[in-house]
């Protein structure tokens, strides 16, 4: 049996042919795949059909409903059992290549949200030297990109929202001298934030009024004094970062130690790029970035660039000073013996790039920090 020639045949009828025979054919490739036998089956044969599959909605569609049906999203997750949380990995790698403007993601998007953000600290990896948290964001924030309307969007953000909140810490108290207390002083975990800020980016352009409307007084004003401790932290990073990496091109940018730097530079330009929008009154949500793991997009000639480029080894263009100062005047980075303190930049593959210590951005209290917005 040619079943190569065979699955050509139905996939061109399923492109070319009239609609009751592409019915007929999606219905068949459907419900007699799964009882071919493994020496019909093979790896070239299982590659075509995914291949082939994927050039029209329909076949894509097809395809996400059965991984749908294979990753149990009818079912609740134990976080406590490897296999489960491993078999729910892999078959969201294998939806993610097949959603667009048309194959939604919703489904998939509602049960992270609902099912999986809650326990996220609790997950079992199921291989060493996986950090399973930051592997479920990822994907959260590649699916959220196709998700569609939701029913319970409102409750849907609200979870997104409260997992932010607890990774963007809190400004450090300070002690009577005006330091901040050393054993106080937050990790900035961007790796997480970009994630996470990106979700909540995409989900909330569908409520825009959420931030307005839907999260009371106190806890936005707490919200907003968090993002804006982290835009400061961002800074830092994102200007030593440039200058680590001026002026090298070609093979310097390709060692191990270089090639860290420009991936934690796309991490932080896109989280800049991200709070940027929420700082707006009211917030914006239409801002564009490229995630920092995916390939970046070619921009058209002509094409306005909504985010800087983040692989830019050059330094920052500097400003045209204007007469007034406005509510971005946080995101100017600090300068004198904190500048300094932020020479590293650990990127550990268990967690993403993580950012130093929080010293020297001004806590709770410090006229330096600047207004709350």
């Amino acid at each position: 049996m040619d079943a190569k020639g065979t699955l050509g045949g139905l996939f061109s009828q399923i492109l070319h042919g009239e609609d009751i025979v592409r019915e007929r054919a999606i219905k068949f490739l459907s419900t007699k795949l799964k009882a071919l036998p493994e020496d019909v089956m093979t790896k070239e044969v299982d590659d075509f059909i995914f291949s082939e599959s994927k050039k029209t909605v329909s076949g894509r569609q097809q395809l996400v409903d059965l991984v749908s049906e294979q990753a149990g999203l009818h079912q609740t997750l134990n976080p406590a059992d490897p296999d489960s949380v491993d078999r729910l990995l892999q078959c969201m790698r294998q939806a993610v290549p097949l959603f667009s403007k048309n194959v939604h993601s919703t489904n998939f998007v509602t049960y992270f949200c609902e099912n999986v953000l809650p326990i996220l600290s609790t997950l079992t990896s199921p291989a060493e030297g996986i950090d399973v948290q930051l592997e479920v964001l990822k994907l959260l924030a590649e699916m959220s990109s196709f998700c569609g309307d939701m029913d319970k969007l409102e409750s849907n953000l609200n979870k997104l929202f409260d997992k932010l909140l607890e990774y963007m810490p809190l400004p450090p108290e300070e002690v009577e001298n005006g330091e901040n207390s050393a054993n106080e002083e937050p990790k900035l975990q961007f790796s997480y934030v970009e994630c996470l800020l990106f979700s909540f980016h995409q989900l909330g352009r569908k409520m825009p009024d959420f931030l307005i409307d839907k999260v009371d007084a106190d806890k936005l004003k707490d919200f907003k004094i968090r993002l804006q401790y982290f835009a400061r932290g961002l800074q830092v990073y994102i200007r030593q970062l440039r200058l680590a990496l001026q002026g090298k091109t070609g093979d310097s940018l390709k060692t191990e130690e270089n090639k860290i730097k420009v991936v934690a530079l796309k991490i932080t330009n896109n989280i800049n790029v991200l709070i940027k929008d929420l700082f707006h009154n009211p917030p914006s949500y239409k801002s564009t970035v490229t995630l920092s793991w995916k390939p970046v997009q070619k921009t058209e000639v002509g094409q306005k660039r909504s985010s800087e480029d983040s692989s830019s080894s050059s330094p920052p263009k500097k400003p045209i000073p204007g007469p007034k100062r406005d509510s971005r005047q946080i995101y100017n980075p600090p300068s004198g013996k904190y500048s300094g303190s932020l020479g590293n930049f650990p990127y550990e593959q268990r967690g993403g790039f993580r950012g130093g210590r929080g010293r020297g951005w001004g806590g709770r209290g410090n006229r330096s920090r600047g207004r709350v917005y």
